[in-house]
């Protein structure tokens, strides 16, 4: 495509704002240790600015931020500051590299708020700003509300921020009510004043477009959170600034291909799912059923993708179902190294088809034992379920479980933080042994190693006695596998479908390596 001008920049800097104004979102509530998480992967991926958390919170929150700041990161690491002074001690308390330093711009918020005038505001300003600058921080004045702040006062404001010293001053959509010509008409006042920074929220849907306004009219930095966590309709999606500006402008700001790593980090440690028809992170973003999708992306990766999936660290995926056609069926047995032959794969296809059409996802453990039934074949199970209990009562959930491993029976317990986790930790241990990889995957002791790419829980029926239906994701080394299991009870269900996902790798691993059936795969 031909690339349009949005900035004369070659790089954007982006301040992300997760640990802070994404933590406001209701129901999120980070650990000093997920905080440090989340800072590391920020870090690892090139994000310039961490604002750590907002200082005057709590004790416990500048305990979060002093570990952060401690971490010795390359990205300038601040605080949240009020606009008075025990919030920027508070700030140097932990210290940070610099503070971001909130002071009211609307009438609104000048006169309702905090109950001041604008001269008081104003002066205010020039008192902290040379305060924090007197103790080394770098300084970063933001206009609360200045979407709908007079013009002239906000500039009066901001350009008295940058006059005492501040490195930089931010435009603030802090209701996300603004539109981008608002925003374009505000930013290129400021932007004449010196360094000009931009914080959107997506209240109107707006949130992206307010970034790409604010650019063109001379922002060179943008406030983000990852995956747009953040109050009501939330912030700006960090990953989606970043892959916007360099798949469209050629505009540098981090290293693409961690983006999806990043985006699992902060999905994890707040809770928030990734929604499945997110941009760069959802799990549909680069999955393909339609059969003549399907078809058109094997033969050019760029037929129904704006991008590879790799740029941001992600792997195409063919899911089947009901829109399947020949050439996905084929490709995805391919995956798994099964061969047909053409009237085998007619028949693959069809019972693919009937299935989907039932509405029932179509795993990979589906396929496979279609594809063994079509070519009259007996699967040979590696690892097998034979009984499970678990309880959740008291302190500390446990589960213990019988293995078929081969021709050996093995029993093992575990723990962990609801019956569903003790029952995996279970799983772990009575493979114990039986795998040598190295770090990096999901492992309990010297058990087979993989990765739990995406766990999902479905009610599929109603009342006290619904049944769920579980799916899991499952990876060990290059290759992957997706199976869902059904049961009355959640932990049996996510038991079931663990233990068959790793069942279904052994078993690949196995044929490739010729080994005999009934034996653990031992890398």
């Amino acid at each position: 495509m031909t690339r349009t001008t949005l900035t004369d920049l070659d790089e954007v800097q982006l301040l992300d704002t997760t640990l802070r104004d994404g933590e406001q979102m209701p129901g999120v509530s980070l650990t000093p240790g997920e905080k440090v998480d989340v800072a590391r992967e920020l870090d690892a991926a090139g994000v310039h600015l961490i604002e750590a958390g907002s200082a005057c919170t709590s004790e416990g929150e500048r305990e979060a931020i002093r570990r952060v700041a401690d971490e010795g990161l390359d990205a300038t690491v601040t605080s949240f500051a009020r606009g008075v002074k025990r919030d920027v001690d508070h700030a140097l308390d932990c210290g940070v590299d610099g503070v971001n330093l909130v002071v009211p711009a609307s009438d609104k918020h000048v006169e309702t708020k905090v109950g001041s005038t604008r001269d008081e505001v104003v002066e205010t300003t020039l008192e902290l700003v040379e305060y924090a600058k007197d103790h080394g921080l770098w300084v970063e004045v933001l206009g609360e509300d200045g979407s709908r702040a007079d013009l002239d006062y906000l500039e009066r404001l901001l350009g008295a921020g940058l006059d005492a010293g501040a490195d930089r001053i931010c435009y603030c959509d802090t209701v996300g009510a603004a539109d981008p010509e608002r925003t374009a008409a505000v930013v290129s006042r400021l932007a004449d004043l010196g360094p000009t920074s931009l914080h959107t929220h997506d209240d109107l849907g707006f949130g992206l477009a307010n970034v790409h306004a604010g650019l063109k009219a001379g922002a060179d930095t943008v406030h983000g959170t990852v995956l747009g966590v953040g109050e009501r309709a939330g912030n700006v999606a960090l990953e989606e600034v970043a892959i916007a500006l360099g798949e469209s402008y050629d505009v540098d700001t981090v290293e693409l291909a961690r983006l999806y790593r990043l985006c699992r980090t902060v999905s994890e440690a707040t809770g928030v799912a990734l929604p499945p028809n997110k941009a760069v992170c959802g799990a549909n973003a680069f999955a393909h059923e339609s059969g003549i999708h399907t078809d058109g992306t094997l033969k050019d990766g760029t037929m129904y993708e704006p991008y590879p999936p790799e740029t941001v660290g992600r792997e195409r995926r063919l899911v089947l179902g009901k829109h399947a056609g020949r050439a996905g069926v084929k490709a995805a047995l391919g995956e798994h190294d099964v061969a047909v032959d053409d009237d085998e794969l007619r028949e693959v296809v069809a019972r693919v088809k009937e299935l989907g059409e039932r509405g029932k996802r179509v795993t990979d453990a589906d396929l496979l034992a279609i594809a063994d039934d079509v070519r009259g074949r007996e699967r040979e199970r590696h690892v097998e379920l034979v009984d499970l209990s678990a309880t959740s009562g008291g302190n500390l959930p446990t589960a213990s479980v019988r293995l078929r491993v081969g021709d050996d029976e093995r029993v093992a317990s575990g723990t962990g933080a609801g019956p569903v986790d003790a029952g995996l930790e279970a799983v772990r241990e009575a493979l114990a042994g039986d795998d040598d990889r190295g770090e990096g995957a999901e492992r309990g002791g010297d058990g087979v190693a993989f990765e739990l790419d995406s766990y999902h829980v479905d009610a599929i029926t109603g009342g006290t006695d619904a049944v769920v239906t579980v799916e899991v994701d499952l990876s060990r080394g290059d290759r992957s596998v997706s199976v869902s299991a059904s049961d009355a009870d959640i932990t049996r269900a996510s038991v079931v479908g663990m233990v068959d996902g790793l069942d279904r790798l052994l078993a690949a691993e196995a044929d490739a390596a010729g080994a005999e059936p009934g034996a653990v795969a031992d890398d």
